[in-house]
Parts: C-alpha cells; structure tokens; sequence
C-alpha cells in the first residue's frame, strides 16, 4: 500500500529564486509567486507546513498592467481620521515611495490568511531596483517570461 507522505519542517528543502518583474503581467506574476511560496510546484507538497522556496524579486517598480489598468485602477485607503478616504492611482503608486508594495499586496492576497501566511510572506524580498542583498545565497534565475507568452506585454517570436 502506497502512504501519503507528510513532512515535517525540519525535512523541507528550500531553494533562493530570483525574478525580475520587468514587463511582467502583475496577476500572473503574483500567482507564480504566490504558488512557489505555498510549495504548492513541489512533489512533497504538506498544506500545514511551511515548505516553499524564497523569493526574490527585482525591478517591482517595472511590471505590466494589461489594458487601460495603468491609468484606470484606483486603490483606496483610510488614515483613520473622520473623512480621511485617500484614493490613488497606480501610475501614481509606482512613482511613488513603495512601488514594490504593489506586487507585495497582489501575493498576500493570493495566499490562504492566517499564521501560516504571515510566515510564507517572510520568504519574500521585493526590490524596486536591480539591487538586491541575497547574492551570498547564490539564488537560480526564473526566466517567468519564457514559461507562457501571456507572462509578458512584449512578444516573442516564435521559434527565435
């Protein structure tokens, strides 16, 4: 008889990876992300343990919005004061302070809340720039344009 097999955290192997979000479409990105920080791309996948890789990723400030989102997408936000609904723009959030916070909320929101989540969100470093801290961890390149052609706004040609 075949058993499922469940691992316990110390048996979890995980690996750095490193994406660059240039011209990637924001919603497939974050649920690349969002799947490889789960574990869920892993064979030995266990729901309650924490068995994902690290994620690393560059250039936040430069994903792709499909369509008119870029100009037509609102987030809103309160400050907690009476009448202190803020409204702003993506345009304006990627020039803005934190532009890697956009792709950081598309990942929460794609992973089940809860304790387990709160520790999976630790796995992931994102960088508005090319620069990044984690080359000591020697961290495999995910090229997430070449995995569909929807990945990304510039298209490849086929056979090239």
């Amino acid at each position: 008889m075949k058993t499922t097999i469940s691992l316990k955290p110390a048996e979890v192997s995980k690996k750095w990876i490193l994406i660059d979000a240039k011209d990637i479409v924001l919603g497939r990105l974050a649920a690349l992300i969002a799947t490889r920080l789960r574990g869920k791309h892993k064979p030995q996948y266990t729901p309650h343990v924490d068995c994902g890789d690290n994620i690393i990723v560059v250039n936040a400030e430069k994903i792709a919005l499909t369509g008119k989102k870029i100009e037509q997408k609102l987030f809103h936000y309160h400050t907690n004061y009476p009448g202190g609904i803020k409204t702003r723009t993506i345009t304006q959030r990627l020039t803005g302070k934190n532009p890697d916070h956009i792709v950081y909320k598309a990942v929460e929101r794609m992973i089940t809340r809860g304790p387990l989540q709160r520790k999976q969100m630790k796995n992931l470093y994102i960088y508005a720039g090319e620069a990044h801290p984690h080359e000591g961890q020697q961290p495999i390149t995910l090229d997430v344009a070449a995995l569909n052609r929807k990945n990304s706004v510039i298209k490849h040609k086929v056979g090239a």
